[in-house]
C-alpha cells in the first residue's frame, strides 16, 4: 500500500470512530517525530504493539480484503505464561461494507467481537479440525452475549449493533460489514498479531508500505524500522 493511501485511511477511520462518540487515547495522535523524541516513555506501547494498524494482508486490494485496527491496550505474554497480571487487550476496528477479513484462527487468543455501530457485522464460522485445519462438517458452538448458539459449519452469524460473539482459539472465522461500514470492538486475552494469527490461505498479516509521502502516524508494523533506537 502507498503511504498516502494509509494516511487517508487513518483520517477517514478516525472520523468514523469519532462519529460514534469513541475517542482515541492521546498517544494515537503523536507524530513519528514525537514518538522518536519520547522513546523511553513509549517502551510499553512499542513492545506491545499498541496503536494504528491498516492491513491489506499483503494482497494489495484493501477495499476488498483488509481491515482497520487500533490496539488501545495490550497485556504481556509473560503475564499469560504466569497466569496473573495484565492478561487482556482491547481493540477498536472498522470493517468496511463487503470488505473481508479472511478466514483465520488463533492458537492462544480468545476474543469478544462486538458490533459497536453502523451496519451488520457478518461472520462465517467453522471449528478447528484435529489437525488444526478447518472442519468442514462439524457444528460450531459459540456464545452471543452469553447465550449458547449452535451453527452449521460455514453458517453466517449476523450481529446487529450492540450484539457480540465470543470466539475461542478453536473457532475459525472470517468477517465483513453488511449494508454499511461497521465499527467493531474487540476485548480479548493478550494480543499477538505477529505469531498468533493462523490463516487458512497463505497470506501475510501486515501490509508492505510504499513510501510516497511522510507518515501521518506510525503503524504498529512501522515500529521496528522507525523506533528501533536513537
Amino acid at each position: 500500500m502507498k503511504r498516502s493511501r494509509v494516511n487517508e485511511i487513518l483520517r477517514e477511520g478516525d472520523a468514523f470512530i469519532r462519529s460514534f462518540g469513541y475517542v482515541m487515547p492521546p498517544f494515537a495522535y503523536l507524530s513519528p517525530k514525537e514518538m522518536q523524541d519520547r522513546l523511553p516513555e513509549m517502551k510499553t506501547i512499542i513492545e506491545r504493539r499498541m496503536g494504528w494498524d491498516v492491513t491489506d494482508y499483503g494482497q494489495g486490494k484493501f477495499d476488498a480484503l483488509g481491515l482497520f485496527l487500533f490496539t488501545v491496550r495490550n497485556g504481556d505474554n509473560a503475564d499469560l505464561a504466569s497466569g496473573r497480571g495484565m492478561l487482556y487487550a482491547e481493540k477498536i476496528m472498522i470493517s468496511r461494507q463487503d470488505q473481508i477479513s479472511p478466514m483465520h484462527r488463533h492458537d492462544i487468543k480468545a476474543e469478544d467481537i462486538i458490533n459497536r455501530g453502523g451496519g451488520t457485522l457478518t461472520l462465517e464460522l467453522y471449528t478447528r479440525a484435529p489437525d488444526g485445519g478447518v472442519d468442514e462438517t462439524a457444528d460450531v458452538e459459540v456464545y452471543t452475549d452469553g447465550l449458547a448458539r449452535r451453527l452449521k459449519a460455514g453458517d453466517k452469524l449476523r450481529l446487529l449493533p450492540g450484539e457480540s460473539v465470543t470466539l475461542m482459539p478453536h473457532h475459525w472465522h472470517a468477517f465483513w460489514g453488511e449494508g454499511a461500514d461497521v465499527l467493531i470492538g474487540e476485548v480479548s486475552t493478550v494480543n499477538d498479531d505477529v505469531t498468533d494469527n493462523i490463516f487458512r490461505q497463505p497470506i501475510g498479516r501486515f501490509s508492505t508500505i510504499e513510501e510516497d509521502e511522510a507518515p501521518l502516524h506510525l503503524l504498529v508494523s512501522d515500529y521496528d524500522t522507525w523506533l528501533s533506537g536513537k
